[in-house]
Protein backbone atom coordinates (compact mmCIF):
# COMPACT_ATOMS: atom_id res chain seq x y z
CA UNK A 1 0.00 0.00 0.00
CA UNK A 2 1.18 3.60 -1.08
CA UNK A 3 0.50 6.25 1.85
CA UNK A 4 1.15 10.01 1.20
CA UNK A 5 0.90 12.04 3.87
CA UNK A 6 -0.92 15.34 3.60
CA UNK A 7 -0.18 18.65 5.34
CA UNK A 8 -1.03 22.11 4.98
CA UNK A 9 -0.34 25.63 6.93
CA UNK A 10 -3.69 26.66 6.26
CA UNK A 11 -4.80 24.62 8.61
CA UNK A 12 -3.25 24.44 12.24
CA UNK A 13 -0.26 21.84 13.02
CA UNK A 14 -1.10 18.17 14.41
CA UNK A 15 -1.11 18.55 18.02
CA UNK A 16 0.18 15.06 18.51
CA UNK A 17 1.61 12.31 16.67
CA UNK A 18 -0.37 12.40 13.74
CA UNK A 19 -0.82 13.40 10.01
CA UNK A 20 -3.93 16.29 9.14
CA UNK A 21 -4.39 13.88 6.48
CA UNK A 22 -3.10 10.69 4.44
CA UNK A 23 -4.05 9.31 0.94
CA UNK A 24 -4.32 5.49 1.05
CA UNK A 25 -3.61 3.46 -2.39
CA UNK A 26 -3.45 5.50 -5.55
CA UNK A 27 -4.29 8.23 -3.54
CA UNK A 28 -8.07 8.52 -4.30
CA UNK A 29 -9.27 7.92 -0.76
CA UNK A 30 -8.15 10.50 1.54
CA UNK A 31 -8.55 9.91 5.36
CA UNK A 32 -8.53 13.39 7.33
CA UNK A 33 -7.78 13.94 10.85
CA UNK A 34 -10.17 15.47 13.39
CA UNK A 35 -10.47 19.37 12.91
CA UNK A 36 -11.07 21.31 15.91
CA UNK A 37 -12.18 25.40 16.15
CA UNK A 38 -8.43 26.33 16.26
CA UNK A 39 -6.66 29.26 14.05
CA UNK A 40 -4.51 28.14 11.94
CA UNK A 41 -1.98 30.84 12.87
CA UNK A 42 -2.20 31.02 16.62
CA UNK A 43 -2.92 27.27 17.54
CA UNK A 44 -5.76 28.63 19.99
CA UNK A 45 -9.20 28.57 19.50
CA UNK A 46 -10.78 31.12 17.88
CA UNK A 47 -13.43 32.00 20.51
CA UNK A 48 -15.17 30.20 23.04
CA UNK A 49 -18.78 30.33 20.85
CA UNK A 50 -20.02 26.80 19.50
CA UNK A 51 -20.89 28.39 16.44
CA UNK A 52 -17.99 30.15 15.83
CA UNK A 53 -15.81 27.08 16.65
CA UNK A 54 -18.23 24.70 14.32
CA UNK A 55 -17.26 27.49 11.67
CA UNK A 56 -13.44 27.22 11.76
CA UNK A 57 -13.44 23.67 12.83
CA UNK A 58 -14.80 23.13 8.36
CA UNK A 59 -12.69 25.90 7.58
CA UNK A 60 -9.51 23.85 8.70
CA UNK A 61 -11.16 20.83 7.30
CA UNK A 62 -12.03 22.19 3.92
CA UNK A 63 -8.08 23.83 3.98
CA UNK A 64 -6.85 20.05 4.65
CA UNK A 65 -9.28 18.95 1.49
CA UNK A 66 -8.05 21.46 -0.55
CA UNK A 67 -4.57 20.33 -0.14
CA UNK A 68 -5.37 16.81 -0.99
CA UNK A 69 -6.89 18.27 -4.30
CA UNK A 70 -10.18 17.43 -3.46
CA UNK A 71 -13.13 19.95 -2.48
CA UNK A 72 -16.26 19.77 -0.27
CA UNK A 73 -17.99 17.70 -3.19
CA UNK A 74 -15.13 15.15 -2.33
CA UNK A 75 -16.65 14.21 1.49
CA UNK A 76 -18.27 10.59 1.69
CA UNK A 77 -17.80 10.25 5.49
CA UNK A 78 -18.18 12.70 8.00
CA UNK A 79 -18.16 12.40 12.10
CA UNK A 80 -18.99 15.04 14.50
CA UNK A 81 -17.71 14.97 17.81
CA UNK A 82 -19.59 17.49 20.85
CA UNK A 83 -18.96 18.03 24.28
CA UNK A 84 -23.06 19.03 24.14
CA UNK A 85 -25.46 17.48 22.26
CA UNK A 86 -28.09 19.89 23.16
CA UNK A 87 -26.04 21.77 20.06
CA UNK A 88 -26.31 19.48 17.35
CA UNK A 89 -28.97 21.35 15.75
CA UNK A 90 -26.49 24.50 15.24
CA UNK A 91 -24.04 22.48 14.34
CA UNK A 92 -26.50 20.61 11.71
CA UNK A 93 -27.27 23.60 10.23
CA UNK A 94 -23.88 24.87 10.25
CA UNK A 95 -22.95 21.89 8.36
CA UNK A 96 -25.98 21.81 6.17
CA UNK A 97 -24.81 25.73 4.77
CA UNK A 98 -21.52 24.69 4.20
CA UNK A 99 -21.75 21.09 2.76
CA UNK A 100 -23.46 20.47 -0.75
CA UNK A 101 -25.84 18.28 -1.42
CA UNK A 102 -26.01 15.44 -1.71
CA UNK A 103 -24.86 15.27 1.96
CA UNK A 104 -22.13 12.41 2.69
CA UNK A 105 -22.77 9.73 5.06
CA UNK A 106 -22.59 10.81 8.82
CA UNK A 107 -21.96 10.44 12.33
CA UNK A 108 -22.34 12.33 15.44
CA UNK A 109 -21.01 11.72 18.75
CA UNK A 110 -21.49 12.75 22.18
CA UNK A 111 -18.01 12.98 24.28
CA UNK A 112 -17.14 14.34 27.67
CA UNK A 113 -14.76 16.81 26.39
CA UNK A 114 -12.10 17.45 23.40
CA UNK A 115 -8.32 18.49 22.74
CA UNK A 116 -7.65 22.10 23.77
CA UNK A 117 -11.15 22.45 25.73
CA UNK A 118 -12.89 22.88 21.83
CA UNK A 119 -16.78 21.91 21.62
CA UNK A 120 -16.68 20.59 18.05
CA UNK A 121 -14.40 18.30 16.27
CA UNK A 122 -14.98 16.97 12.77
CA UNK A 123 -13.06 14.22 11.16
CA UNK A 124 -13.82 13.15 7.12
CA UNK A 125 -13.07 10.69 4.61
CA UNK A 126 -13.18 11.78 0.98
CA UNK A 127 -12.65 10.73 -1.97
CA UNK A 128 -10.78 12.20 -5.12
Amino acid sequence: MTKHVIHTAAAPAAVGPYSQAVAAGSGQTVYLSGQIGLEPGSGELVSENFEAQVRQAFANMQAVIQAAGGTLDSIVKLTLFLTDLSKFASANAIMAELIPQPFPARSTIGVSSLPKGAQFEVEAIIVI
